[in-house]
């Protein structure tokens, strides 16, 4: 008999009822170190205080009015993201997903408009994980997302990553955009090379395409920067934006240049929940915290603390890890032939401590934001502790 909740996840035996910052306490009392933070998304850990006041204020007042009226709360984190980032005009969503179909949509659209129907192509690299619409898993091209849900989506083009002369040689008069992460999280956390990322914003200013970033996982101080492509001294035409912005809140963004923009008035696209009063206060409240250069400082600090300690890790357990990789506080072990990184993560589970799985055989280290320099310490006894049972067992 199937269960009551649709069986398309394959859930570990946890059962988690509280969180308090970097912790999850589980309903038999047990304390888990999160190292997950619901996959990139609680940046400012369980039940933060800032965050709790916002939603608690915002839920006495008002829920929701849906985008036919004017809602005081979306314009005040619009504005904010304006104010801090490349953007001139803001879209808000639920997810990561929804930012990826407007995305898309915003890009066909931009160049609709300008008279050039045939630019509907949009570039993308092995690895990328975009969402799970039919836009997002066209867009990622994979067997493993597209299996058995055909026809896909067409106007897409996938190419390896890093091949440098396959993207040029893949750019027509068909091509409308490029889109792809800045840092790559379900793919195994691979950072794009700053001067790769650099020469994508060269290449596409050169034939005149716009550039899509994907910060959903790796954006809202996740590596160190309010956003990852500043890094690299650059801006996209269009970013999407989710996981971190609502500190656990369901939300989602894009963020677009006026000219990037100009193709999206009104009846183009909408959003029953996007941008509901609830949802904004909390955004704002994160915004206006990470957003803060000493906080980013402290991100810095933390993400150097973190990987150093990793680094010896990987020096101890040189039949369970390979390298360190990522940027900031989206870090990676990959880990060797001899263990798989499902392995580690299980064994986690055992030493109380939470790690997310991902391709390449890598485990995912996506703390809170404001992980303390004590649970660092406790995190890295807990990793050690889950590589000696994998090389035990």
């Amino acid at each position: 008999m199937i269960p009551s909740v649709l069986p398309t996840y394959n859930r570990a035996p946890l059962h988690f009822v509280k969180g308090e910052g970097a912790w999850l306490i589980e309903e038999d009392g047990r304390r888990f170190l999160d190292l997950g933070s619901g996959i990139a998304v609680n940046a400012l850990g369980h039940a933060n205080p800032d965050l709790t006041a916002a939603l608690t204020e915002q839920a006495s007042k008002l829920w929701h009015v849906s985008n036919l009226y004017e809602i005081p709360q979306q314009q005040a984190l619009a504005g904010k993201l304006v104010e801090v980032t490349f953007a001139d005009t803001v879209f808000f969503t639920n997810s990561g997903t929804e930012a990826c179909e407007l995305a898309v949509k915003m890009a066909r659209k931009y160049w609709y408009e300008k008279g050039e129907k045939e630019k509907i192509e949009i570039l993308t690299f092995s690895g990328c994980f975009h969402g799970r619409s039919s836009a997002a898993i066209a867009a990622s091209g994979s067997e493993k997302m597209v299996k058995g849900f055909g026809p896909v989506l067409d106007g897409f083009v996938h190419l390896d990553w890093g091949d440098h002369d396959a993207l040029n040689e893949a750019i027509t008069d068909r091509t409308a955009a490029i889109l792809i992460e800045p840092v790559q999280g379900e793919g195994g956390i691979r950072p794009l090379p700053d001067q790769c990322l650099k020469g994508l914003r060269k290449l596409c200013d050169e034939k005149g395409i716009l550039l899509i970033l994907d910060e959903v996982q790796c954006g809202v101080g996740r590596t160190g920067r309010l956003f990852a492509h500043e890094w690299a001294g650059v801006t996209p035409d269009i970013m999407m934006v989710a996981k971190g912005i609502g500190g656990g809140f369901p939300l989602g963004a894009v963020l677009a240049t006026e000219e990037a923009a100009s193709g999206m008035v009104a009846g183009t696209h909408g959003s029953t929940y996007g941008g509901n009063p609830l949802g904004c206060a909390v955004g704002k409240a994160v915004i206006d915290r990470i957003s803060d250069p000493a906080f980013l400082d402290s991100v810095n600090a933390s993400a150097g603390l973190l990987r150093q300690k990793l680094e010896g890790l990987v020096a101890a357990h040189p039949d369970t890890f390979e390298e360190v990789r990522g940027m900031g506080l989206m870090l990676g072990l990959k880990c060797t032939p001899k263990a798989a990184a499902a392995d580690v993560v299980k064994a986690g589970y055992a030493a109380e401590v939470i790690t997310v799985p991902a391709a390449d055989n890598v485990v995912r280290l996506l703390p809170p934001l404001n992980i303390t320099e004590a649970e660092i310490a406790e995190a890295l006894a807990r990793l050690d502790k889950a590589a000696t049972a994998v090389e035990a067992a």
